[in-house]
């Protein structure tokens, strides 16, 4: 017998558990351009879960998150209900949600790049002359957008986000969006990788604000090796690039649905996935919940 989950989105399946809490569970379905492909990334839905559960540890002491447990033995019945739990899940706090996208860039790239080389600004606010692509910004950038419920997210004002969720709110909530990722970046710099820009979810629980959903991950973030970085080019990248890259090379014009991704493009893009997370953490993706090894074991996972 299976479960259904409470909430299906474009990655993440979400169960009510009872007791304000929730078992949010990752799957390997790979998303771009706002669009889900037919096919899954292998293991991309335990990366997601590790990479979470290495930076709500990291980001102590900036803001709480709403993790309770990745252990599955800390796991309610209900999850044994659950096909491929293992890794894959985090039970969690139920929070109140932000109406907003918290995203926070460091380096030029993507729509900014592109809004840059158009009109000169960033989220409508000017930016210096004279910037190259992937260049590194003065200081990190607080550019919330709207959380669509179906098609595109919008690029937004601070001033736009602070009428969706109030003045004192957009502060604090661009506060602990711009400390969570100067932490996050100065840690993952250290380990050879840049975090050029990511996307935080944050909801209020017990009053206080909170970091929620996942975590400067390879879905939410944008990953470069610190070694090929410079600028005036796009970097090869750790993240879902490859994806991305493919789907814009194949004429498609992002709107239909999206053409069957080849499988080359799908290892690529797993292995940039487990290398992110190895490199970032120092830690072994075999050892986490569910990985199976070559020995054809499976991991038993770290607390």
């Amino acid at each position: 017998m299976t479960v259904a989950p409470t909430y299906s989105g474009k990655v993440r399946d979400v169960y009510d558990v009872g007791d304000g809490l929730l078992l949010m569970v990752a799957s390997d379905r790979i998303s771009a351009f706002d669009r889900v492909f037919s096919e899954p990334v292998s293991d991309k839905g335990r990366v997601l879960t590790a990479m979470t559960a290495f930076w709500a540890g990291e980001l102590a002491g900036i803001a709480p998150t709403h993790l309770v447990a990745t252990d599955p033995a800390s796991f309610p019945a209900i999850a044994s209900q659950i096909a491929d739990v293992a890794g894959r899940a985090m039970l969690v706090r139920r929070a109140e949600m932000l109406p907003i996208e918290c995203i926070v860039r460091g380096y030029i790239t993507g729509s900014a790049w592109k809004e840059y080389r158009s009109a000169g600004t960033m989220h409508g606010t000017v930016l210096p002359e004279g910037l190259e692509e992937s260049s590194r910004l003065p200081e990190p950038v607080f550019t919330p957008s709207t959380k669509a419920v179906e098609g595109h997210d919008v690029n937004i004002s601070f001033e736009q986000a602070e009428e969706l969720v109030g003045r004192n709110l957009a502060a604090r909530a661009r506060e602990v969006s711009l400390a969570a990722y100067s932490r996050g970046a100065a840690r993952a710099l250290e380990r050879g990788i840049v975090i050029a820009d990511t996307k935080f979810e944050l909801g209020i629980i017990d009053g206080e604000l909170a970091i929620c959903d996942e975590i400067l991950t390879p879905d939410s973030s944008r990953f470069w090796p610190a070694d090929e970085w410079k600028p005036g080019a796009a970097p090869p990248s750790f993240d879902k690039q490859p994806v991305r890259d493919w789907a814009e090379g194949t004429g498609w014009d992002k709107e239909s649905a999206p053409p069957p991704v080849p499988a080359e493009v799908l290892q690529a893009t797993r292995e940039r996935y487990v290398a992110a997370y190895e490199q970032i953490s120092g830690l072994a993706f075999a050892d986490w919940w569910g990985v199976a090894t070559t020995h054809g074991a499976k991991g038993e996972g770290r607390a």
